[in-house]
């Protein structure tokens, strides 16, 4: 394996600005500064302070005169500069946010005009921290002692804490470091361990947060969790400040709309096929709503608008997807900061991801019967072939087929629960479960138009090694079972994530433990009976991996709880990739670790505390870094972060602070356009909006990330 942590734009000391007495921002007599050229769509100028031109800051155009609000966020030039491109016709607000600074006093603006800006340079080092994205708050926190750990202490290894402090636990599903998290509010109390102890039950996901603190790490994390807010609330400042976008980071247009509601969530979003960029260009999106509500939001680019659609129904007695085995309860467990014991989440849809097939329809993993409604198909005793092989009793999702065309929808019942979904070449839709199950399934979905008939139309395996190292899938121990040179292995936990290699068909995925693995199958010629895996767990230093994809050469890349973008390439590997040896470490070279931005834990290492949920893997350069572009969520600094020529490149929303990314799409308009027909569409999927900056009335963002060709490009 290779580690590679020091190739990225890091964290450097920032000089704050002097307290000078400034002028407030007031719009300039009009003067375009040398080579700011803006069209009638553009707003354009110059950003100056004490010291002269403001490199590295972003200037925000806000306006809520549209059916939606909107923003538009660019990043200045070396010379202070700035172009706000192709902007509606509406009323903005621009004004500038950058570290070392605090907000300028916003000013009225409209497209069309020169707008020069005036910065305010931080009084002090606390207000310039009140900008900084949360992993610098976060870091702040203490990790127990190595000590601590082990036969009767918290957890078997102090990177089982870490762990699941952060994408594999806490910031699974909502940032840590926010004002809102740093901070106790007032319902809760004064006694911060008390109050940490309320918090971790406020709401619907209130268990889910109890099992981690209190069950899995024995409640050791509360006093950890008040120490930090003790400490923050007396004064006390990260260790370490960040650097000003520099490079491409000045590069990046960010745009927002509102879509949604105050008390709903979104998890995932879907813009175009990924096989094909291309499909549903300048077309709707479609976001999906996991647990929060009964219906999924639809974006409509050209009139800037935002609407609801109802969720499908087929069983009108189906009831909630809350409660036991889900990752949220029907009630609150604990009443709530900021919705009392309101209940605010509905869930008979349970929609957690979707994708779009070449006719630009939407695939959605989703619910529509109860979970025991199993078919006979699927059950010990039917002829399907799958179900022989390994017969199946429940399932949580389905398939949900959606034709934004007709506004109909279609219901595939497919005995596997559904999670993340990919297509292959051929129109075959693999899905993985999360993890439980056992099992890994797929549509035919050429054969579903054709017949409509769910079990002709799918099929699923359990992931199988080859350990008696013949090539061929036999008989097969349990999980638990010892090994039997005679035999194949059957594996207890399958995917998280899902992807297809395109080329050979081979279908890949992240198996969620520590240190984790990645899994390869290879579906072979008939694959409920044929498919065999391959297993390669994640060495140290990395950990903890979630969310990954394929790029185009068939290197696998993903997010790891250790802090760092874990990349796999099969090629390399010098042992037998079969055999009673082949069951995990029989690769290690193959792994190579980029340590993310941002500051890490004290005392633990060398780290980042970056808590990445998923990586997904630019293979048609829709963001405009190339093609093959590994893009992982930046859930601790409100962006995402790129692999761009060996180096980590941080895009990051610094409007609203909070912006916690979940679910990624790439999409070209106009393959002729240029960075203006290209971007990912990305969504912010913390499930609790009213923690991002503004508070309560908070909506979900669909946000959208371009990179042209230098900060005045227009």
């Amino acid at each position: 394996m290779r580690m590679k942590s020091k190739l990225y734009f890091g964290v450097a000391p920032l000089a704050l600005a002097s307290a000078l007495a400034v002028a407030p921002t007031q719009v300039s007599a009009q003067q375009a500064p040398p080579g700011v050229n803006i069209k009638p769509v553009d707003i354009g100028g110059q950003v100056t302070g004490p010291n002269g031109p403001e490199a590295g800051v972003w200037v925000i155009a806000e306006t809520k005169d549209l059916p939606t609000r909107y923003a538009k966020i660019v990043v200045t030039d070396d010379q202070g500069r700035y172009v706000i491109p192709d902007l509606p016709k509406a009323k903005y607000t621009i004004w500038v946010r950058g570290y070392g600074l605090v907000d300028s006093p916003k000013v009225p603006g409209e497209p069309g005009k020169i707008i020069n800006l005036t910065s305010v340079p931080a009084p002090d080092a606390k207000a310039a921290a009140q900008y900084y994205p949360a992993i610098y708050w976060y870091s702040m926190m203490k990790i127990p002692d190595a000590s601590q750990f082990g036969k009767n202490g918290i957890a078997p290894r102090q990177i089982d804490y870490v762990n699941l402090m952060k994408n594999n636990g806490c910031v699974g599903c909502h940032q840590l470091g926010t004002l809102a998290t740093r901070t106790i509010p007032a319902a809760f109390g004064t006694n911060s361990k008390d109050a940490w102890m309320q918090r971790t039950q406020a709401g619907q996901a209130g268990e889910l947060m109890v099992n981690i603190i209190a069950g899995q790490l024995q409640a050791a994390p509360l006093g950890y969790l008040a120490d930090w807010t003790d400490r923050i609330a007396k004064g006390e400042l990260p260790h370490s400040t960040p650097k000003r976008p520099e490079g491409v980071e000045r590069n990046v247009v960010v745009t927002t709309y509102d879509w949604s509601d105050e008390k709903h969530y979104l998890h995932d979003l879907t813009a175009t096929d990924k096989r094909n960029p291309t499909v549903n260009a300048y077309g709707n999106l479609y976001g999906q709503p996991e647990y929060s509500m009964d219906a999924f939001p639809v974006l409509d680019l050209k009139t800037v608008s935002a609407t609801e659609h109802p969720a499908p129904r087929r069983d009108q007695d189906m009831h909630e997807m809350l409660g036991p085995g889900h990752a949220a309860m029907e009630k609150p467990l604990g009443p709530s900061a900021y919705w009392g014991e309101e209940k605010i989440w509905t869930a008979h849809f349970n929609n957690h991801n979707a994708t779009m097939d070449d006719k630009g329809r939407i695939w959605m993993t989703a619910a529509f019967r109860d979970q025991h409604n199993e078919p006979a198909f699927c059950k010990a005793g039917s002829d399907l072939p799958s179900a022989k092989a390994f017969p199946l009793n429940e399932s949580q999702r389905m398939l949900i087929v959606y034709d934004p065309k007709t506004d109909k929808f279609e219901f595939v019942d497919t005995c596997f629960t559904t999670h993340h979904l990919n297509f292959d070449k051929n129109g075959v839709l693999w899905t993985s479960s999360g993890g439980g199950g056992g099992v890994v399934g797929w549509v035919d979905t050429k054969k579903w138009d054709e017949t409509h008939d769910a079990a002709k139309s799918q099929g699923w395996t359990p992931l199988v090694l080859d350990t008696k190292g013949d090539g061929k899938r036999g008989p097969y121990t349990e999980p638990g079972q010892p090994a039997d040179p005679t035999k194949d292995r059957r594996l207890p936990q399958v995917f998280y994530a899902v992807s297809v290699d395109q080329k050979d068909g081979s279908v890949w995925g992240t198996i969620r433990s520590n240190p984790g693995a990645i899994v390869r199958i290879n579906p072979g010629a008939d694959p409920a009976t044929t498919a065999l895996s391959e297993i390669y767990n994640v060495p140290l230093p990395g950990y903890g991996p979630r969310g990954g994809d394929l790029d185009s050469k068939g290197v696998y890349w993903s997010s790891l709880g250790s802090g760092h973008l874990g990349s796999f390439d099969r090629s390399k590997c010098k042992a037998p990739l079969n055999g009673p040896n082949a069951t995990g470490d029989q690769c290690p070279e193959g792994w190579t670790f980029y340590q993310y931005p941002g500051p890490g834990f004290e005392g633990i290492g060398e780290n980042s505390a970056e808590s990445s949920y998923y990586t997904w893997v630019d293979e048609h350069n829709t963001l405009g870094l190339g093609d093959d572009t590994p893009v992982s969520t930046a859930n601790l600094e409100d962006g995402v972060t790129a692999l761009h020529d060996g180096k980590m490149v941080l895009l990051r929303l610094p409007y609203p602070m909070g912006f916690f990314a979940k679910g990624i799409d790439g999409r070209i308009d106009d393959p002729n356009g240029g960075w203006k027909a290209r971007g990912l569409w990305v969504s912010s999927g913390d499930r609790a909006p009213w923690q991002t900056e503004g508070g309560k009335g908070n909506r979900p963002m669909a946000v959208h990330f371009q990179v042209r060709p230098d900060p005045l490009a227009d």
